[in-house]
């Protein structure tokens, strides 16, 4: 075969293949879509979480019937362990309300959880800043003192192994000075523990 009979018959294969493939690309586009058309595309996370916030009609009865047998479950085993962990009489109760004696003054519970402490302190200007020992008698890092305050403010951080703490969760208020936080109470005008 010469260079020209292999480039002709090259050329009339490849017409043919052409002309077959054609065929079968006509209406390919419409075939694709109606196999697309029942599928839902794959959501990605955020996508999903946007769906979960945002629902359709339909799907609100089903995630609010989730969330409240979930909420049913959790309610369930809490109080079915809530017997184990606070056994009824036995279990001493907390109490952050003022416990008022005659004179005047009340009784103000210092608390800090401190897990691994070895030593806690209250100093405050009611003690003239020395430390007033809080204890921790059932081991479990919450460290307590009750004091008995005057009606007034007071200012006070903890020392924990001799590092300075002064923002307690229960105070009413935060101050600065020298660089350092110090917690601050109000007792007797009034509020929870007042």
């Amino acid at each position: 075969m010469k260079h020209d009979e292999v480039d002709g018959l090259l050329r009339d294969t490849l017409k043919a293949e052409v002309a077959v493939s054609a065929e079968q690309l006509t209406e390919l586009e419409e075939r694709v879509i109606m196999k697309l058309g029942d599928r839902h595309p794959r959501l990605r996370w955020f996508q999903w979480l946007g769906q979960l916030l945002a629902p359709t009609r339909g799907t609100r009865l089903g995630q609010v019937a989730v969330i409240g047998a979930t909420a049913a479950v959790f309610l369930f085993v809490g109080l079915m362990l809530s017997d184990r962990f606070l056994p009824g009489s036995e279990a001493p109760r907390l109490s952050l309300q003022p416990v008022l004696s005659a004179d005047g003054t009340q009784e103000v519970l210092f608390v800090m959880p401190a897990l691994n402490a070895k030593n806690v302190a209250v100093v405050g200007n009611f003690n003239a800043w020395e430390g007033t020992a809080l204890s921790d008698s059932d081991g479990d890092g919450i460290w307590t003192a009750s004091i008995s305050l005057a009606p007034g403010r007071y200012e006070y951080a903890f020392i924990i192994d001799g590092r300075w703490w002064g923002q307690d969760p229960l105070a009413d208020e935060y101050i600065q000075s020298f660089g350092e936080y110090s917690s601050v109470r109000y007792i007797g005008r009034g509020g929870d523990d007042a």
